[in-house]
């Protein structure tokens, strides 16, 4: 095993963090300030980048205006300026990179040629502003010379009837965003945005969080597993491989516990922020059969969230324990039937792992942790404290787990490996004098892993299982602590983290891997439960077969069954993969890493059949045409690279490099003829590239409005405008997926909500069907090939969600925008769900 393997101890014993990360602070700052200077950069070229293309298009502009209409040449005379001042009077575009060829030039005026000297040296003065000044007056001088041109009269000319009324502003951080509204569209005042008829429902739950819980996988009665990833705790039937889910906590479920009746569950949640308002932790008390919240434990007492939780056994889990994750580490005692707080008590500065309950006395209570073991007696609502003493036994680092055995004893594992068993010792009057009270003490080391022991499991009959870290093994103990039986868990899987009995032969092991295993010492175990162990961000759906690929920074590229719901393939790369994408045929899917590299699989053999490079910064976006001709891979470099596609996805040589963005690439689009591209980058730019033409850049950004586009994933656009909530910094959305059908939208956004929007959806705070699942940024989302499921991923949560598309009606998004169009209406407030 590597050493990465080898400190999972002490990456378990901080999972509960004692002081804030300063570090991560000052992280989010310098983020913040590297943003600001992004934008400034960015407002500069596009700065220079209209005057230079004002400069070009201005003589071209004048002769076409006079060719096409002689009564312009009339109006032009009116609106032009000297000839000293011609070339250095530069308009920008209505937008951040539109480079729209309006006739809308500011040229001479007569009046001004023959005015006055020194009120023309004040107005070059004036005209000699910056460059912010200039874009700020651009729209008006632009808007002035529309009108008169519009006057002269231009019938059938295309520019002639553009309006104000044709082009919508959006702001993100201060900087406009223009988007010109479609030919169909009469009045964009009038659409009518209504939440989709459709609806989702959460049908699977890929992943298990073993990583750094504990104690967090229990076996029911009914045959259902119980564990919990992100905000979800899930029950999953071994045998008919079905899952149900309770899904009434706000941020992650940190960890998990039994009622004596097998039928109740009480789970607790970390603090957390949903946008600026603060989620506060709690423990819920609900029935495994219902799913139905019997009591909220603790909402506004708890801080930072819950680390531990057990259920009294000697009076019928009357009482529920609580340890927060605050610097003390509170401990607290509950009611479970009235939800009101009994007894508290600061119990250490130190991390702790575990509480439970003495099976045979509600007054007695055990913690473990760092460095300690701790038996308290609870009397009369206060706290007696007494400290497990080591003796001549070396103290370890971190007590991992303990249990109770049939004697009454406690045995705990350690970090050393070893087993220890713990026993009360009369008063030692001889050593400390009169008074001495009696203590708990080390009665006996067993010698169990090689590294940590992380869980101890008891069986019936008194048998006792182990399971080890660095080594991976569970051991079976007589009631007496001698090794009976023993296996290793595939290395592949990690170490493991807990196990829980089936039927005393058949077990249940969560891994530090984010596995479930089930199996038996005779016949191995096999997983029944994968999942991501890092930050995911590359999502992909097979275009004809319910499959999807999904990649992240723990370097695994991992193909899913959406109608098995498990891990078809799973494979290890060199570097973190972040973007990928089927070819159409679908026998082959690329993959973008972090490098600039990227890789394309055989879905069959798994085989590499191309590699490539382009620059050496992370790849964001992986997109084949329609009819997989070309690839286009989205670089942090700023650049597209555009790939000829050959033999099936098989071969690819490049075409061109698309060559425009001031800032990384961060979606894009192929329109359905395959000819044209939509981008967009990390400084909120959209622009338009002619690849058959040569990957060229579309200066002319209003010619592109009523082009159709085989997907739709950019973040930024009129048909996805309404998206946006006030306010919105340009980091709020992740990523979105327009259905197949083109009748809804699908959202991720940065505060782990997954939202259904109607598409079109072109007009600000359009109301949305909202989902919570996700304990992190929700980094993508995708719909299946027949928009039957939606897959949505979490970021740090490592969990992986597929909704069931529930409903819809008839008719398409150009039908609706069509219709709407001749409404109105004010729009609704959002829905949520």
């Amino acid at each position: 095993m590597d050493s990465s393997t080898n400190s999972l101890d002490d990456v378990s014993a901080d999972s509960s963090a004692e002081f804030p990360d300063r570090a991560s602070m000052m992280e989010v700052r310098l983020q913040a300030q590297e943003d600001e200077i992004t934008l400034l950069k960015s407002s500069l070229a596009d700065a220079l980048r209209r005057i230079r293309l004002h400069d070009q298009l201005l003589p071209l502009l004048k002769q076409q205006l006079i060719a096409v209409n002689p009564g312009a040449a009339r109006v032009l005379n009116q609106v032009c300026c000297s000839d000293g001042c011609t070339s250095s009077r530069k308009l920008s575009s209505s937008s951040a990179s539109d480079g729209v060829r309006h006739p809308a030039t500011r040229v001479r005026r007569n009046s001004e040629k023959l005015g006055n000297p020194e009120r023309q040296r004040k107005r070059l003065d004036k005209k000699a502003a910056s460059s912010a000044n200039l874009l700020t007056r651009s729209p008006s001088l632009e808007n002035r010379a529309k009108e008169l041109i519009a006057s002269a009269g231009s019938p059938g000319s295309r520019r002639g009837t553009y309006s104000q009324g044709q082009s919508i502003k959006m702001f993100i951080r201060g900087r406009p965003i223009t988007m010109y509204i479609p030919s169909n569209i009469q009045n964009y005042e009038d659409l009518k945005m209504e939440p989709p008829s459709e609806r989702l429902e959460l049908d699977w739950v890929y992943g298990y969080r073993g990583r750094d819980c504990r104690a967090n996988l229990y076996f029911l009665p009914t045959g259902e597993a119980v564990y919990f990833i992100a905000c979800v705790v899930v029950l999953y039937h071994i045998n008919n491989r079905t899952q149900r889910h309770y899904r009434k906590h706000t941020d992650c479920v940190r960890c998990l516990t039994i009622h004596p009746d097998k039928v109740r569950v009480a789970s607790g949640q970390t603090a957390g922020v949903d946008k600026d308002k603060p989620l506060q932790p709690c423990v819920h008390i609900w029935d495994s059969t219902t799913l139905v919240t019997l009591q909220q434990i603790g909402l506004g007492t708890f801080q930072r969230g819950v680390g531990s939780v057990a259920f009294s056994f000697a009076d019928s889990g009357a009482f529920l324990c609580v340890i927060d994750d605050s610097n003390e580490h509170m401990l607290s005692v509950w009611d479970c039937n009235k939800g009101t707080k009994h007894a508290e008590v600061k119990s250490t500065n130190e991390a702790v792992f575990a509480v439970e309950f003495n099976p045979s006395d509600s007054t007695n209570i055990i913690t473990c942790g760092k460095s300690h073991v701790y038996f308290w007696t609870l009397s009369a609502g206060q706290f007696m404290k007494k400290q497990g003493i080591f003796g001549k036994y070396k103290k370890p680092k971190f007590i991992q787990c303990f249990v109770f055995s049939l004697t009454g004893d406690v045995l705990t594992g350690d970090s050393e490996g070893n087993i220890l068993t713990w026993g009360k010792s009369a008063a030692d009057i001889k050593t400390l004098g009169k008074g001495a009270k009696e203590t708990f003490q080390i009665m006996r080391q067993t010698r169990a892993h090689e590294g940590s022991v992380f869980t101890l499991c008891t069986l019936q009959g008194g048998a006792l299982l182990s399971g080890g870290g660095k080594d991976r093994k569970i051991i079976r103990w007589s009631a007496d602590l001698a090794p009976e039986r023993e296996c290793e868990i595939p290395e592949k899987f990690g170490a493991v983290r807990t196990i829980t009995d089936v039927d005393g032969e058949e077990l249940l092991v969560g891994t530090t891997r984010n596995a479930i295993l089930r199996g038996t010492f005779s016949d191995g175990f096999v997983a029944i439960v994968q999942g991501h162990l890092d930050e995911m961000w590359g999502l992909a759906t097979h275009p004809s077969v319910n499959i999807f690929l999904t990649c992240g920074h723990d370097r695994q590229v991992c193909l899913w069954n959406t109608e098995e719901h498990k891990l078809d393939w799973g494979i290890t790369l060199e570097e973190y993969g972040l973007c990928a994408d089927f070819c159409p045929v679908g026998s082959v899917v690329s993959v973008g890493l972090s490098t600039g590299r990227w890789m394309v699989f055989d879905l069959l053999t798994r085989e590499v059949v191309s590699e490539f490079t382009d620059g050496n910064e992370q790849l964001s976006v992986m997109r084949y045409s329609p009819d997989g001709s070309f690839l286009a891979v989205g670089s942090h470099d700023n650049f597209i690279y555009i790939y000829n596609v050959t033999e099936s996805g098989r071969r690819y040589a490049r075409f061109g490099k698309c060559n425009g963005h001031s800032s990384f690439i961060t979606h894009l689009d192929w329109s359905k003829d395959g000819k044209y591209i939509m981008s967009n980058s990390g400084d909120y730019e959209i622009l338009y590239w002619d690849i058959a033409a040569g990957c060229k850049l579309l200066r002319n950004r209003y010619e592109s409005k009523d082009r159709e586009w085989a997907s739709y994933t950019c973040v930024l656009g009129f048909h996805v405008m309404g998206v946006w909530l006030e306010g919105s910094d340009g980091t709020d959305i992740n990523a979105l997926c327009r259905s197949h059908n083109e009748k809804m939208v699908a959202v991720a956004d940065d505060f782990c909500k997954v939202h259904l929007f109607q598409y079109p959806c072109p007009k600000p705070k359009a109301p949305s069907h909202r989902y919570e699942g996700h304990g992190s940024h929700v980094t993508n989302v995708c719909f299946t090939h027949s928009d039957s499921h939606l897959l949505s991923m979490g970021g740090k949560d490592t969990c992986i969600l597929q909704w069931k598309v529930m409903g819809g009606g008839a008719g398409g998004s150009r039908e609706r925008l069509a219709s709407a169009s001749s409404t109105s209406t004010s729009s609704p407030e959002p829905a949520t769900s």
